[in-house]
């Protein structure tokens, strides 16, 4: 999986942070911004969103150290509004952030670090969701949790290959027909997600800017989140999918400071 790993490292990031890191000189960047009448948005922006998640860390500390105060919260008392959210987002170490944002809440104990797939598990998966569904009168319903939260996504895509075989539908149909409500849309966005990530994301983001009013919460947390992972190719899908960069949209769809700040973390368009 290192290959892997690489390539998306490469290819997928936005945000990758600066060579030659020295945290002092951007802490006192950081501190000259925001001392005295007034606060330098833009020297903030240029900072915050061209380090890496860990640099910000490091930079945080040095602040600390040298000015004996603590970065995020003189960040909240100087900033305010949407540029307030963003930066102060772009703060928290993914873990905290994802925890959140109930990031987690959708990986479960999912193994997907092997890989691996087992054919014959995948059958016995499909035939089990088949079982839980469509044979009988109800749902199991966490025999569907359990699979689609537990599974890697490579054998998540070989369980529903197997299963549009036995059911004659798609694995979306049956959970169309089987469930419904909030249980409904958590299941069809797992499966979303493991058929092309970031088509999905690239949905997400269309979705928080389409129409009357932009979803702030939603833009930022998933430029933020996939800043550092595999934004570029998110944005390759978006283009893909609606005839128009991301940049071009977040440009239209937004303003100022928030604004600027978004289209560093985003970078330039493919």
């Amino acid at each position: 999986m290192a290959w892997w790993k690489a390539w998306i490292e490469q290819e997928g990031v936005t945000v990758k942070g600066t060579p030659h890191f020295n945290p002092d000189p951007d802490a006192e960047t950081l501190y000259k911004a925001m001392k005295g009448i007034g606060t330098n948005e833009q020297a903030i922006t240029d900072v915050l969103t061209r380090r890496s998640n860990m640099q910000r860390q490091q930079i945080a500390k040095s602040f600390k150290a040298q000015f004996g105060k603590d970065l995020t919260e003189t960040l909240k008392s100087e900033l305010s509004g949407k540029f307030e959210r963003l930066i102060v987002a772009l703060m928290y170490p993914p873990y905290r952030y994802e925890a959140k944002e109930l990031h987690d809440a959708m990986k479960g104990s999912r193994d997907d670090v092997s890989g691996f797939v087992d054919p014959g598990l995948a059958l016995q998966d499909a035939q089990d969701l088949y079982a839980a569904g469509e044979k009988i009168n109800g749902t199991d319903e966490m025999k569907f949790i359990t699979i689609l939260c537990t599974r890697s996504a490579p054998h998540l895509m070989r369980v529903f290959e197997e299963y549009e075989k036995i059911a004659n539908k798609s694995i979306e149909d049956s959970i169309k027909s089987e469930t419904h409500g909030s249980l409904e849309e958590a299941m069809l966005t797992v499966v979303k997600c493991t058929r092309n990530v970031h088509c999905y994301f690239a949905e997400r983001l269309h979705y928080a800017m389409k129409g009357a009013g932009t979803l702030d919460g939603t833009l930022i947390r998933n430029i933020v989140s996939r800043s550092e992972i595999d934004l570029n190719l998110i944005k390759n899908q978006f283009k893909k999918m609606y005839g128009k960069t991301l940049s071009s949209m977040i440009t239209e769809d937004t303003s100022g400071d928030y604004k600027n700040a978004l289209l560093s973390l985003v970078g330039n368009d493919p």
